[in-house]
């Protein structure tokens, strides 16, 4: 719950939150909210990025720690959701430049004056 707030909380204050957006901040909120988890859980078991794994031949080796690898996914996915509400700063560039386009864009009339006289 507490993500959800922040989520829509960064919305208004760029500028890009609607209410239809709410399905799409709870799903980003549940991927960090579970990113959170995974970091927890990390953290706890001693924050190894390397771990030793024993195969079924009985050879042990040292691999990446599974909990790394979940907490870049759902890094990653988070970033997705991110970008599609505006909130990083490529996204809300992209988004403040089309609508300034459509701003700019020239009325029926003013397109028609413009091709008359040039």
């Amino acid at each position: 719950m507490k993500w959800k707030c922040r989520i829509r909380k960064a919305c208004e204050a760029a500028g890009t939150y609607r209410e239809y957006f709410d399905p799409v901040i709870a799903t980003l909120a549940e991927i960090l909210e579970k990113r959170d988890a995974a970091q927890k859980e990390f953290i706890e078991s001693g924050a190894r990025i390397m771990i030793e794994y024993t195969n079924k031949a009985g050879a042990t080796n040292l691999v990446q720690n599974p909990l790394v690898r979940v907490i870049n996914d759902l890094n990653r996915d988070a970033l997705t959701y991110w970008k599609e509400l505006g909130l990083t700063a490529a996204s809300l560039k992209k988004i403040n430049e089309q609508a300034i386009k459509a701003r700019i864009e020239l009325s029926p009339l003013d397109k028609a004056l413009s091709e008359l006289g040039g």
